[in-house]
């Protein structure tokens, strides 16, 4: 019986599926390569090697086909954050919710991305990422840290994951399906 649903969503996939664009954000080393690999039905690998740049990945969740850009979180990189953001359906800023050293910059970079006016409006989901770590940040602190309950021009969500141990990998998927227009 299970090979009918397959056809089935094999059959509705083609005549019945949505595209939708998402950009996933965040400083060096917060985890986004491995979430997207993730994301992709990949294996989560400790030796992942930094994005210099971007790079594209195209995840299917059901009928919505997501088309991921993932962005480098070097300084020099974050001036381009924002050509990649516009028009896209939401966007994913990850945070290292164990590194607190880091936090404060990526508030930073966070409150001035969302400031652009290109961008308004986009729907934003902060991850905070390395909750399995024994020292990392619960989501409460994360929505403090970065100041999220301020943000009032769009939605904000903000879950606490771990792409190394796959927690709440399932949420977002169907966080990102939801915003599929």
């Amino acid at each position: 019986m299970s090979w009918f649903w397959n056809f089935y969503e094999f059959i509705l996939s083609l005549f019945w599926s949505s595209e939708m664009d998402i950009t996933l954000l965040g400083l060096q080393n917060a985890g986004k390569t491995s979430l997207l690999r993730v994301l992709g039905g990949g294996e989560f690998t400790s030796d992942s090697i930094p994005t210099i740049g971007f790079s594209m990945k195209r995840v299917r969740k059901g009928r919505v086909n997501i088309k991921c850009w993932d962005l480098g979180g070097q300084p020099r990189f974050r001036s381009m954050w924002e050509r990649y953001c516009k028009g896209v359906n939401a966007i994913l800023f990850i945070v290292d919710s164990a590194d607190p050293a880091t936090l404060q910059i990526a508030r930073m970079e966070f409150e001035a991305l969302i400031s652009k006016p290109s961008l308004e409006g986009i729907p934003v989901l902060v991850l905070g990422n390395k909750n399995d770590l024994p020292d990392a940040y619960d989501v409460d602190s994360v929505i403090d840290i970065m100041n999220l309950k301020a943000v009032d021009d769009r939605e904000v969500s903000c879950y606490s994951i771990s792409a190394k141990e796959r927690t709440n990998v399932d949420a977002v998927l169907s966080w990102l399906v939801s915003k599929a227009s």
